[in-house]
This record gives structure tokens, C-alpha cells and sequence, in this order.
């Protein structure tokens, strides 16, 4: 049952956590900022990579449920098997998008591990910030593939 809702909200958690980190390394930047008058370089670093991770697992969440956007002006008007062909092809290139994603992710996740590099601040190898972009993009399209299946057991297109 708990391993069941951690499956089906990983993204709600996983954004929370992030963004709770986001915030207090912000929070902790603005106190030092105007307190001290020396902000600290490495806050940057870290909150517009986990930036790219939440961003991530919205679009993750917005495919769970079916709540990305969509112009479907002419879908609507379309007879039912039009609308299942447009949904199967509309899926299936943001299936490839996603894929193309992970690829050249996990490239640029390799690249950097070979040439050992690291961020300014804090000297991390980038490829931990950068890992999280195929390892999300797999996640969006596990995401895609259940939202599909559902929609075609409902045949709700």
C-alpha cells in the first residue's frame, strides 16, 4: 500500500523535496546577502540545477495526468478513429521526443564524466546535476506509456 502511493506520487514527492531545498539554500543566500554582505556563489549553482529537475517532474506529473497542454481546437471536432490515430501519433512523438532527450542526456552525463568535470562552487562532477535529465525523461515517458493505456481502456480520447 505505501510502496503503491510513493509509485503513484514519486513526482509529488520527489518536487517537494527539491523545492524545499531550493528554498532554504535561497532563504539561507538572502540572510547571508543582507546580513553579511557576502552572498555565497554556491546557492546559484545548486538552485537553478534542481530548477531543471522540478521543471522535469511537472511535466512528469502533467502527462500522469493527462493535464499538458494541448491545442485541440480541430481534435474536438474530429469523429472518434481520427482522434485515436491523432492521439496514438501526437503520443508516440513525445514518446521519441522524450527518448531523443534521454539519449543525448546520458551523452552529455558520459562526456562529463570522461573529462572529469566539476561545478565552479562547490567542485561536484556536474554529471550529478545532469544525470537528473535522462533519468527524469525516463520517468515522463513511463508517465506517457500509463496515461495512454488508460486513456485507451476508457476509450476516452
Amino acid at each position: 500500500m505505501l510502496f503503491r502511493k510513493i509509485r503513484d506520487h514519486f513526482e509529488e514527492i520527489a518536487g517537494a523535496l527539491i523545492l524545499a531545498v531550493m528554498v532554504s539554500v535561497t532563504f539561507v543566500n538572502v540572510v547571508t546577502r543582507y546580513l553579511i554582505i557576502y552572498p555565497l556563489a554556491w546557492t546559484e549553482e545548486i538552485t537553478v540545477s534542481m530548477f531543471v529537475w522540478i521543471v522535469l517532474l511537472g511535466t512528469s506529473i502533467a502527462f500522469r495526468k493527462n493535464a499538458h497542454l494541448a491545442m485541440t481546437f480541430i481534435y474536438d471536432f474530429m469523429p472518434v478513429p481520427l482522434k485515436k490515430v491523432s492521439f496514438v501519433i501526437a503520443n508516440a512523438m513525445c514518446i521519441v521526443f522524450f527518448a531523443l532527450l534521454i539519449w543525448l542526456g546520458s551523452v552529455q552525463v558520459w562526456d562529463e564524466i570522461e573529462l572529469s568535470v566539476t561545478s565552479e562552487a562547490l567542485a561536484i562532477p556536474t554529471a550529478v546535476y545532469s544525470a537528473g535529465v535522462p533519468v527524469f525523461s525516463a520517468l515522463i515517458i513511463a508517465r506517457i506509456l500509463q496515461s495512454c493505456r488508460d486513456t485507451m481502456r476508457n476509450n476516452s480520447y
